[in-house]
């Protein structure tokens, strides 16, 4: 279940907030008058969120690769890889 405070919560009890944040590595939802205005979360969270954008954006193109069929042999991408490492 969310953990929801109000824009009074956050102004009044920060300190509380944030060690919730940094605790359980999860959102806080913040209501401006009685609706949803902001989300709070701690750096490392939201690194880790980025993180795992970044990844589904790579997925994703690999997927796209698949479909388009902008594939190779594993033969030749070891050849490539290799021929890499040796320069």
């Amino acid at each position: 279940m969310p953990t929801i405070k109000s824009s009074a919560d956050l102004r009044n009890s920060y300190n509380e907030i944030s060690s919730f944040c940094h605790q359980y590595d999860e959102p806080v939802f913040i209501t401006k008058n009685g609706k949803g205005d902001l989300a709070v979360m701690s750096i490392e969270a939201y690194e880790k969120l980025l993180g795992r954008f970044e990844l589904y954006g790579l997925l994703q193109e690999g997927m796209d690769d698949i479909k388009s069929g902008n594939t190779r042999s594993f033969e030749d991408a070891m050849t490539d890889i290799r021929s890499r490492r040796k320069r």
